[in-house]
């Protein structure tokens, strides 16, 4: 079965850091571009970053640029979201998404996703 298994979120303060995880199950991320989204309540899911399936593209959005980073490890067969610098904003559930082939920042060119994770950001 094709799956993932995202970790890492949580309450955080404003101003501190969460490392996001996701998990691959039954398929190698070799080749697959992935992405990070996020959902707000009340608002569309929106794009966070992409890293193409080499792993030497990188795709930020202009909201969590120099603040988060994305990044795969294909010996655990996982990818992260260093996420710094957090601010209220940020709070959604994050959700991890694999196309293969090239990297897009588009939502609905991801066939396969994760079930999400919270983050909430909050004094």
């Amino acid at each position: 079965q094709l799956q993932f298994v995202e970790s890492g979120g949580g309450l955080v303060q404003p101003g501190g850091s969460l490392t996001l995880s996701c998990a691959a199950s039954g398929f190698t991320l070799d080749y697959y571009a992935i992405g990070w989204f996020r959902q707000a309540p009340g608002k569309e899911r929106e794009f966070v970053a992409t890293i193409s399936y080499g792993g030497r593209r990188t795709v930020y959005s202009d909201s969590v640029k120099g603040r988060f980073t994305i990044s795969k490890d294909m010996s655990q067969n996982t990818l992260y979201l260093q996420m710094t610098d957090l601010r209220p904003e940020d709070t959604a559930v994050y959700y991890c998404a694999a196309r293969y082939g090239s990297t897009t920042t588009i939502a609905n060119q991801y066939p396969r996703w994760g079930r999400g994770t919270q983050v909430t950001v909050s004094s």
